[in-house]
This record gives C-alpha cells, structure tokens and sequence, in this order.
C-alpha cells in the first residue's frame, strides 16, 4: 500500500541542550486566562476555562538568539501579539488530576498568539468558529523548548513583550487565572491529551496591533527570548 501523495513532514520543536526534536501532535490555546487582558477584551471575573486550536503546523520555529520572520498575514487590517508561556506535555492521559499534572509536562517555550483580531472579531459578532481568527500559517511563533529540570521556577516567572523596543505587555505566569495545572485537569476531561500536544496557556494585557516591518521580542523568565520580525 502506498501512499496518493507524498505525506507532510512531522512538525517539529527543537530540544534545548539536545540534539532530540519534540514532534507536536495539537496546539491547544487557552483564551482570556489573565484577569487585565479579559478586562481589555469586555469581560471580568474567573469564567470557566474554554479553549481554541491551531494546526500543528501553525508552528513557526525561531532559534535561540535569532530573529524569525513572520510573512504579514492575508485577509487582516489589524494583526495583534499575544504573549504565552507554552508548555509541551511529554505524557498524554484523561482526566488527569492537577495535582499529577506535571507529570505529564515535558517542558516550556515562550510563543505567540499571533490574532487576525478584525477576522476574529467579525466572527464573534456573527456567532461563528474562530479558525479564521487565530489558525492561519505561522500563526504560532516559538522558541525551542526547554526541558522542565532547565526552565527553573516557570510559574512564578514574568512574562513580557516589547514591539520595537517599546514595552507591550508585562506580567506575571503566576497571575493566570486557570494554572497551567488546572488547564491540563480541564483539557485532559475534554480530550484525551497525547504526548506531543502544546499548549498556549494564556496572555497577559497589553494586546495591540502591529505592523509589517514591526520587531517583537519576548520572553518569559528562565526561557530563552522570542525574536519575530514582521515581513
């Protein structure tokens, strides 16, 4: 048996301090999970958790310490930065408690949420899916990941974005509203969660539009920075 076309190839994450690639299987992204950056989209309080997905090959690999180009999306006036610490589980399950979650966490990146936000916006209004909105190509800018004995302290780390050189957004992982363990207890409930999955766990206020030519550097504390030029 063979097959009617050449299959993709694997998207892949580099390893920090190893020559092993971490093959991502989904992209989960975990949507207004700081309480200031729920405040600045119209909403308040500690709403139930929901989620949203990009395609595996949304990933847009940058290495540490080089500057990654991102092409300017089609279809949006009004591209926007989103900040995330992004944890990469090692070990699938469901219904997996959060007290046993780190089990299942291989390690940490720092990513982009890049958000066609007029494409999402008019989707919101119209009631429909919001794939248009967040899972175009390159739409999930990462730096390799870290395993978790390296990241250090990660949740309580600041996290930041700076758009050409001007601060952006500032805060801190231990400010989200659902942790990173509780994310992974409500996700595991709704899918079987697989070695390989990423997960976007969130981004802090300061959300704004950019521009072809802009610079962003990011990072979180302990993780290598995040570098993406707009092309």
């Amino acid at each position: 048996m063979s097959y009617v076309f050449p299959p993709a190839p694997i998207t892949t994450v580099p390893v920090v301090g190893s020559d092993n690639l971490f093959p991502v299987h989904r992209i989960y992204c975990v949507g207004r999970n700081y309480a200031e950056h729920a405040k600045e989209m119209g909403f308040t309080g500690r709403e139930a958790p929901f989620f949203f997905m990009k395609p595996a090959d949304a990933v847009l690999v940058v290495s540490d310490g080089a500057t990654g180009e991102m092409p300017y999306p089609t279809l949006t006036q009004d591209l926007h930065h989103e900040i995330e610490l992004v944890v990469a589980l090692g070990k699938g399950g469901k219904n997996i408690k959060a007290a046993d979650a780190f089990e299942h966490i291989f390690g940490y990146a720092v990513g982009l949420d890049m958000t066609r936000r007029d494409l999402q916006a008019e989707a919101k209004k119209q009631g429909r899916p919001w794939e248009i909105g967040k899972g175009f190509d390159h739409s999930a800018p990462m730096t390799p990941i870290v395993p978790t004995a390296q990241a250090g302290d990660i949740h309580n780390a600041a996290i930041w974005l700076n758009v050409n050189g001007a601060k952006r957004q500032s805060s801190e992982v231990t400010k989200l509203i659902w942790s990173v363990a509780e994310t992974i207890e409500v996700l595991s409930q709704a899918w079987e969660l697989q070695a390989g999955d990423l997960i976007f766990s969130g981004t802090p206020e300061g959300v704004a539009a950019v521009l072809k030519g802009d610079l962003l550097e990011g990072g979180v504390q302990g993780l290598p920075a995040l570098k993406v030029k707009l092309v």
